[in-house]
């Protein structure tokens, strides 16, 4: 299997982000669903409203981002894959971003904790080497109330 990402320039500047993956003879494909900041340790949570709910989601999106990234490393090792054969990723971010999501302080925190667990467990998917494509989209909730970004994936082996 060989997998190639095409980097992407706009105005002579290297994007944090792929412009295409083009994978030849993959062994097979992995689509994973969003992995969440939901811790899987705990138990039923009550809301102010209350309700309970059996999972805790982590407080803030740099925590939930960091688990997510965790349970999509684990996940891929799991299905005989690593996180260096990721191809695409797509982030749900809840939030109103009327400047931008791409703008917000809110995905600069999910940068760095992204680039860090890269730099640490993936090197060649750091913004600055050769990054998958993805794509950034804003939401107005996701499946809990305190969810803030969900992280989708697709790999091969």
């Amino acid at each position: 299997m060989e997998i190639t990402t095409h980097k992407l320039y706009y105005g002579g500047k290297l994007m944090p982000w792929g412009q295409a993956c083009v994978v030849k003879n993959p062994n097979g494909w992995i689509l994973l669903g969003g992995a969440e900041g939901i811790n899987p340790d705990t138990g039923l949570r009550s809301y102010p409203s209350g309700e309970t709910c059996p999972v805790d989601v982590l407080p803030g999106v740099e925590a939930q981002t960091e688990l997510c990234f965790q349970k999509i490393k684990a996940t891929l090792e799991e299905m005989g894959s690593s996180l260096d054969n990721m191809v695409k990723m797509w982030y749900y971010v809840v939030g109103d971003f009327p400047g931008g999501l791409a703008y917000s302080d809110t995905w600069q925190g999910i940068v760095k904790v992204r680039e860090d667990f890269f730099h640490k467990h993936a090197p060649r998917l750091c913004a600055d080497n050769n990054p998958p494509t993805l794509d950034l989209i804003g939401v107005k909730h996701l499946a809990l109330p305190d969810m803030l970004i969900e992280i989708a994936v697709m790999a091969v082996f």
